[in-house]
Formats: C-alpha cells, structure tokens, sequence
C-alpha cells in the first residue's frame, strides 16, 4: 500500500458503531491529502526559487573575476639565508628494524624540540658501547646538527656534535639551548681581555663620572 493510517479507538468509539470508524478514517485521509499537497506547493516554489538562482551568468575564465575573488600564490625559489641553527638537542636510540641494513649503520636521534624532525646519525659518531649497552645513554643528551634531509625521506640525516650529560641537569640543559640557538659562549680571546682595566680592584674615575649620567 502507499499510505499506511494507524489509529486507536477506545470503548466509546466502539459503542457508535462502524459509521464512526468510517467517518474517522475519512478525516484522517483528508488531512493527510491536504499536507501533501501543501508539501508539493512549497516544494515546487522551492524548487522554481533554486532554478532562477541557478540560471545566473556564470564565469569560468578565473581572469574575468574580480581581484576580491583571486587568491595570490607563491612558489619558494631559493633559501637566501638560513635562520635555524640546524642543531638540535635529544637522545639516540636504536633502530626498531634489527634485521633492515640501517640497523648497522644508524641509529636514530629524537629532538626535544618536536618541530625539529628526527634523524639518522651513524652509529661511527655514537660512542663505542652504545649498540652493546644503549640503556645506558637513554637519558643523556646529545647535540645533533642535521645536514641533509631528503624528500622521499620521512626522516633526516643528522651528525651528532657532542654528548652534553644528564638530561635535567642545569649545565647540559643550558649548553643545548646556546648551541640551538647559534649562541656563541666560548672563552673570550687573549686579545679582548687586553681591552679591560688589568689593575684591580678597578674604579670609575672621577673625570669619567663627571661627563656621564649615572644611572645606578
């Protein structure tokens, strides 16, 4: 059948007999003709309101669009000056593949800085009992500076710099971040020392107070 109706009757409406049962039904059908046509009403006004939005002029050169409508691009020609250090600080482990050929050739550095991707270094830069006890070195930092990174690689080539220490430890924490960061914190050299008063305890003279602000 199209339409189903289901309907429930009580004792009273049993007591009227068939005649009401048939005048129920009828009503029923009656509202149900009218909200479907109503439905096809709206639909089909709907549906002529759609059409004429469609039938708008429609442009499919992208040159005919206005300027609001463009969206710029850009295409990187060439890396004029690299900001990054390419150094990173992290910890080295071994490769989960034992029986692949990188197993014996690499071991694999994780950054602490996540933006900095991770790396193969050779197991030559690691020290001599890494691949024999590397629990050992899980917690030590390391600097690794990467020198290349392939694209068909999910992962890049990395050199490992120097082992720093203990990761948590004041020291090794603060030399990584220097190092990262392109910091130069070596000694100074014997001709800049030269430039400094060499008789001590030093003084600021009077002449040298007078002509300047003091600002302690």
């Amino acid at each position: 059948p199209d339409v189903i109706i289901e309907a429930q009757f009580d004792d009273n409406d049993a007591e009227h007999g068939q005649d009401h049962l048939q005048d129920t039904l009828a009503d029923d059908i009656k509202k149900l003709s009218l909200d479907t046509t109503e439905k096809a009403k709206a639909g089909g006004i709907a549906g002529v309101h759609s059409t004429k939005q469609d039938d708008g002029p429609k442009v499919n050169d992208p040159r005919l669009l206005p300027d609001t409508f463009l969206q710029r691009t850009a295409k990187v020609v060439f890396i004029l000056e690299k900001k990054h250090s390419r150094a990173a600080t992290g910890f080295i482990k071994l490769l989960a593949d034992k029986n692949s050929e990188l197993y014996r050739r690499c071991a694999m550095f994780s950054p602490v800085d996540h933006r900095v991707p991770r790396a193969y270094v050779s197991l030559a830069d690691c020290p001599p009992d890494f691949v024999t006890r590397p629990e050992d070195y899980s917690n030590m930092l390391f600097i690794c500076r990467i020198v290349d990174w392939k694209e068909d690689s999910n992962f890049a080539t990395g050199q490992l710099a120097k082992s720093l220490g203990q990761a948590g430890e004041i020291e090794p924490e603060t030399e990584g971040i220097l190092m990262e960061y392109g910091v130069d914190f070596s000694d100074f050299s014997p001709e800049a020392l030269e430039c400094l008063p060499q008789s001590l305890p030093w003084v600021i003279s009077p002449g040298e107070l007078a002509k300047r602000r003091d600002l302690r």
